[in-house]
């Protein structure tokens, strides 16, 4: 958020914060909301650079397209494990998974 934004809405007595602390999560919680929104993404940007649909990952998954969908937006009903499984069916390699861990950590910081 732009800093003259910020201060313009905490001026009109608005209070500026995260996510997190408007959810109230601990640490442990953020960095596991973090690490599944960037693997995630890592599942949708993998799957485009390999040219595939959401139709032929659900396919090699034994799964349905709209639950692709779910797991792209990071929906709380997918777990890591299917994350994981994905990534590796579409020829994830461990360094990848690494730097999708590491973007996590980024987002952590940021």
């Amino acid at each position: 958020m732009k800093t003259t934004k910020r201060t313009r809405l905490e001026r009109a007595g608005w209070r500026v914060g995260t996510a997190a602390q408007f959810l109230g999560l601990t640490p442990e919680e953020q960095q596991f909301v973090e690490l599944k929104l960037a693997l995630a993404g890592g599942v949708r940007q993998l799957r485009e650079r390999r040219g595939l649909t959401r139709g032929d990952l659900a396919k090699r998954l034994g799964s349905s397209q709209s639950r692709i969908a779910k797991m792209e937006a990071a929906d709380a009903s997918v777990s890591l494990d299917l994350l994981m499984r994905s990534l590796l069916s579409i020829g994830a390699t461990a360094n990848d998974i690494a730097k999708l861990i590491k973007k996590a950590e980024a987002g952590q910081a940021a």
